[in-house]
C-alpha cells in the first residue's frame, strides 16, 4: 500500500489534476451527463471531471439508494459544511448496486440513479460524481482512492460519511484512518424511527410487505417512483379513463393492487422542477380482465397512473407518482363494463382517500 502523496487540510485542496484512476461507464446513462436542475452537475465517469473548484469540495460517499431519512441527514450535513467552508457540496455514488459485484447479486433498487440524482438536487447538493462500481474499483486501496480521487479529482476539504461507511478495498478507509490521513470528517449517527434504525433494506421490506406508512416514515416523504410517460394500449381511454403507462427502469413499486397518490409532472427544461401535481388512482399489476385482449401482454407487469381531472398529452413526460393509500387488491372482472364500473368506484374511493 502506498503512502498518500500530500496531507490535505481543512484550509487547503490539491489543485493538480492526475490521470483518471477509475473505469469508464458502462451501459445506458440515460442523458444524464451534464447539469440536470438549478446547481446540480453530474459527471458519468472521473476521467470527465473537470479541475476541482478553486474552494474545494465536501464530499459523501454512498449509494443513498432511496435517498432516505438517514441519507437527508448526511446531504444536509454535507451542504452545511460546504456553505461554512466556502466550498461546494459533492456526492460520489455509483451507477448500479456494488453488491452486484461483491455478492454476486443485488436487490431491486428503491430508486433509479435517475431518481436519486433528482432527490440529490432537491436536497441542494451542488456536484454528484458516478462511478461503475467494477473489480479495478474494489480492489483500490483506500489511500490511492482518497489521493487520487478525493484529493487530486475532487478537490476535497472534508468528508461527510454515514455512521457505517468505510471506502476503498476491503472497507480499509474507516473514519479513523481518513483521519490520520489529515482529512476532517464528520460521521452522521444513524437516524431511528419507531425504534428501528433507517435503512434502504429495512425500507425495502416494509414496501415489498405493502406497508406504506412504514416506509414513508423512514423515507422522510411518500413511497414514489419516478419514470417516463410510455405508449400503451389506450384502453383506459377508450374507457373513459386514460392512463400514463410508466416505464420505471427496474424501481422497486408495492405490490400490485390499486393505490391512490399523486402524480407530479416534472418540467422538461433543466430545471426538472415539479411543473404539476394531480391526484391520481393507480394500478400496479398484470392487468388481468384484459389479458385475453392482449396476449402480448400476459403475465406483464404495468403501472398504469389516471390522472383526475387533468386532459392532456403527458407523452414523454417525466413523472413522480406518490403511493399513499391501498385500495384493493387487483382482481380479473368479468368484462369491461364491470370494469370500467369499478374503475368509477377507485376514482371516488382515491378522491376521497386523499381530501
Amino acid at each position: 500500500m502506498r503512502s498518500p502523496r500530500r496531507r490535505p487540510s481543512c484550509g487547503s485542496h490539491v489543485p493538480r489534476r492526475s490521470r483518471a484512476k477509475q473505469g469508464r461507464a458502462r451501459g445506458d446513462d440515460r442523458g444524464l451527463q451534464g447539469t440536470t436542475g438549478a446547481g446540480l452537475i453530474i459527471t458519468q465517469r472521473s476521467s470527465d471531471l473537470p479541475p476541482p473548484p478553486a474552494d474545494g469540495s465536501v464530499v459523501s460517499l454512498g449509494v443513498f439508494d432511496g435517498v432516505h431519512l438517514g441519507h437527508a441527514a448526511i446531504l444536509a450535513a454535507n451542504v452545511a459544511r460546504a456553505r461554512e467552508l466556502g466550498s461546494r457540496s459533492t456526492v460520489v455514488t455509483f451507477r448500479g448496486h456494488p453488491k452486484e459485484v461483491l455478492l454476486g447479486r443485488a436487490p431491486r433498487t428503491l430508486t433509479t440513479l435517475e431518481h436519486r440524482l433528482e432527490l440529490f438536487r432537491r436536497s441542494g447538493v451542488e456536484h454528484t460524481l458516478v462511478l461503475s462500481f467494477d473489480d479495478k474499483l474494489r480492489s483500490t486501496p483506500a489511500t490511492d482512492f482518497v489521493t487520487d480521487l478525493l484529493m487530486e479529482q475532487l478537490g476535497a476539504r472534508a468528508l461527510v460519511l454515514g455512521f457505517d461507511s468505510k471506502i476503498g478495498r476491503n472497507q480499509e478507509g474507516t473514519p479513523e484512518l481518513l483521519r490520520q490521513m489529515g482529512f476532517p470528517v464528520e460521521v452522521v449517527e444513524k437516524v431511528v424511527v419507531a425504534q428501528r434504525a433507517v435503512s434502504s433494506t429495512a425500507i425495502r421490506e416494509a414496501v415489498g410487505l405493502g406497508d406504506l406508512d412504514g416506509a414513508g416514515a423512514m423515507l422522510g416523504r411518500p413511497v414514489s417512483v419516478l419514470g417516463t410517460v410510455v405508449h400503451g394500449s389506450a384502453l383506459g381511454r377508450t374507457l373513459g379513463f386514460p392512463t400514463a403507462n410508466l416505464d420505471l427502469h427496474h424501481e422497486l413499486h408495492p405490490p400490485a393492487g390499486v393505490y391512490a397518490g399523486r402524480a407530479h409532472l416534472l418540467a422538461s427544461d433543466a430545471t426538472h422542477d415539479v411543473e404539476e401535481t394531480h391526484l391520481a388512482v393507480c394500478n400496479v399489476g398484470t392487468r388481468p380482465t384484459v389479458q385475453d385482449r392482449e396476449p402480448g401482454a400476459l403475465g406483464e407487469l404495468s403501472v398504469e397512473v389516471h390522472l383526475l381531472d387533468y386532459e392532456g398529452d403527458i407523452y414523454g413526460r417525466r413523472l413522480e407518482l406518490e403511493f399513499t393509500r391501498h385500495l384493493r387488491s387487483e382482481r380479473r372482472f368479468d368484462g369491461l363494463d364491470a370494469l370500467k364500473a369499478q374503475i368509477r368506484l377507485d376514482v371516488d374511493a382515491a378522491r376521497a382517500a386523499l381530501a
